[in-house]
């Protein structure tokens, strides 16, 4: 392993979702002004996150999706009226 390629400001900070209320106790190199108490008693930085895994759509499971049935029949409307004035030109 290479030496001196790791950050040296390593720690463990509270993550907390601002959206859900949710916290995670990760580790980062990121800088907080803010303390807060985590569930093990002991007093990490705070960094605050407006979107997580407990709040995504993708991971909750509250995905919505476009319904791309409308615009299929849209599409093919539009083929049919096509078709129709191509074949009323030629007549």
């Amino acid at each position: 392993m290479k030496s001196d390629i790791h950050p040296t400001n390593y720690h463990l900070a509270v993550f907390e979702d601002t959206s859900s209320g949710s916290r995670f106790l990760l580790g980062t190199t990121l800088k907080s002004t803010q303390e807060t108490t985590f569930d093990d008693g002991k007093t990490y930085p705070l960094i605050r996150v407006e979107i997580s895994s407990q709040s995504h759509p993708f991971y909750t499971g509250k995905e919505t999706g476009l319904s791309t049935r409308g615009r299929a029949d849209r599409f093919r409307k539009m083929q049919e009226k096509t078709e129709s004035l191509k074949k009323e030109a030629k007549a």
